[in-house]
């Protein structure tokens, strides 16, 4: 099997680029302080409650049309800016959120016509699944989302009307609606497209709902119709 990744929709295998993929298997590194006490032997160590971003190296190649396949392989890849979706054929269940700015040094073959090089995206660390794309539709009471793995996701959330919902022991109430509310967990930011609803949501927690490692109860009250759950379920 020729082994490739897909950046932004673009498939390095067009570009004739093939990749190696043993570096794909790293883990990234929890954010930790350390902090000394003076009179206190060794140190204590706050937990910054987060992972840090990881660089995610592609070993890649080009067997054959080397000088015309890299030109138009650097320069689809430069012309690409931001966090952006990656996948590869290692892992066809996960993707990830990442961002290309390493520049590209490559070995070649005396004629030209092969080469090698490394390819060294910084990425989100967490690896999302796609199975966790696939969106939950909660009417009424009593829906159940399990999340498979053993990290809290941050869903985005649709809410239809008016009333209040149940996520877990959370409550999310919506005051006021323009057909439907989106309420994203990541960002922390209530909207319906362009437009801010932070003002209209409230939750009785302190931050806004996650769905835990197991299975969550959704619930809906008052004239909230429907909820439409995409979970981000993640690993590491």
């Amino acid at each position: 099997m020729r082994n490739y990744f897909t950046f932004d929709g673009m498939r390095s295998i067009d570009y004739g680029v093939l990749i190696s993929g043993e570096a794909t298997y790293n883990a990234p590194a929890r954010d930790m302080t350390p902090i000394t006490v003076p009179g206190r032997d060794g140190i204590l160590t706050m937990d910054n409650g987060r992972f840090l971003p990881i660089d995610h190296t592609y070993p890649a190649f080009i067997i054959s049309g080397f000088d015309a396949n890299i030109k138009a392989f650097r320069n689809a890849m430069m012309a690409r800016r931001g966090s952006l979706r990656l996948t590869d054929t290692y892992h066809s269940d996960e993707f990830y959120l990442a961002y290309y700015e390493a520049g590209l040094e490559a070995d070649v073959t005396r004629l030209k016509s092969a080469g090698s090089f490394d390819l060294t995206f910084t990425r989100d660390p967490r690896r999302f699944l796609t199975s966790g794309e696939i969106v939950k539709i909660c009417t009424g009471r009593n829906n159940f989302i399990t999340n498979p793995t053993l990290f809290p996701s941050k869903p985005l959330i649709r809410a239809y009307g008016t009333g209040y919902f149940y996520v877990g022991d959370e409550v999310v109430t919506i005051s006021a609606a323009n057909e439907y509310t989106d309420i994203d967990c990541e960002i922390q930011e209530a909207y319906k497209g362009t437009v801010s609803c932070n003002q209209n949501v409230e939750f009785s927690g302190q931050d806004f709902p996650t769905l835990p490692p197991g299975t969550t109860n959704i619930s809906c009250f008052g004239s909230i119709t429907r909820v439409e759950i995409t979970p981000r379920w993640f690993v590491l």
